[in-house]
């Protein structure tokens, strides 16, 4: 009988491909600005979907390709695993720092009162956003997945740490939106240099006994989840704080 082609090696490949091409497009198109940063990570996260998928027809497509299978097209569907294989593998690394986090983008260090938004809720791209703190359903999960996320303590008076606080989110590269030294607080954001992800934060400084207490709110602008993004600038500000 003649050799027919496989047609799961023939998908295989053309998936390879889209894949591919998803993963490239979104993420430069995500990067150079083209289109919204989100927008971009939507299609590039597809594409890596999409090389799962591509996988697993690949591996199907070898299968049925064997030595005495009558069916051509093994090297197509070879072609279509070694993307999958490698867009997969990408997936997995990427996904891996948030394998065990909680699927929320709103980090407070008080969770009873949590510095409210009050400059980041005149910026033009969060008009019609609720800054608002979502509440005991986000706080649970924080206590669980960031247990040691706590207010810092610092010696001083609060006009000390407050500037103390300050010149390290400056030192971060965080862009300052509000300065009110009269009130000890002020917010920034902080841009992923990759896709332009934005991220909204407030800190807030009161007195603490013989010392003061500086309280930080981070939330993703972009997002359900952050994979521990905010919860790692919050640590990153309090370590440069603390020198």
């Amino acid at each position: 009988m003649p050799e027919r082609r496989a047609l799961s090696a023939t998908i295989a490949q053309g998936l390879g491909i889209v894949a591919l091409v998803a993963v490239v497009v979104g993420g430069l198109a995500g990067h150079q600005e083209w289109v919204p940063g989100f927008v971009g990570f939507r299609v590039f996260g597809l594409g890596l979907l999409l090389g799962v998928v591509t996988l697993l027809v690949g591996l199907v497509g070898i299968a049925r390709t064997a030595a005495g299978s009558g069916r051509t097209g093994r090297p197509r569907a070879t072609r279509g695993a070694l993307v999958g294989a490698a867009l997969t593998l990408l997936l997995i690394v990427m996904a891996a720092p948030g394998r065990n986090l909680p699927a929320i983008n709103d980090i407070s260090t008080d969770l009873e009162h949590p510095p409210a938004f009050e400059a980041a809720a005149l910026e033009p791209a969060n008009r019609g956003r609720d800054l608002t703190y979502p509440g005991e359903a986000f706080a649970a999960q924080q206590r669980r997945g960031y247990p040691d996320l706590r207010p810092l303590h610092v010696p001083g008076d609060p006009g000390a740490a407050y500037d103390a606080a300050l010149a390290a989110a400056k030192r971060l590269g965080w862009t300052i939106v509000a300065d009110d030294r009269a009130r000890l607080r002020f917010e920034a954001y902080e841009e992923t240099s990759f896709f332009h992800f934005v991220d909204d934060v407030v800190v807030r400084v009161r007195i603490d006994g013989d010392g003061s207490i500086v309280d930080v709110r981070s939330k993703s602008r972009d997002g359900k989840g952050d994979l521990g993004a905010n919860a790692a600038r919050i640590r990153r500000l309090f370590a440069e704080i603390e020198g």
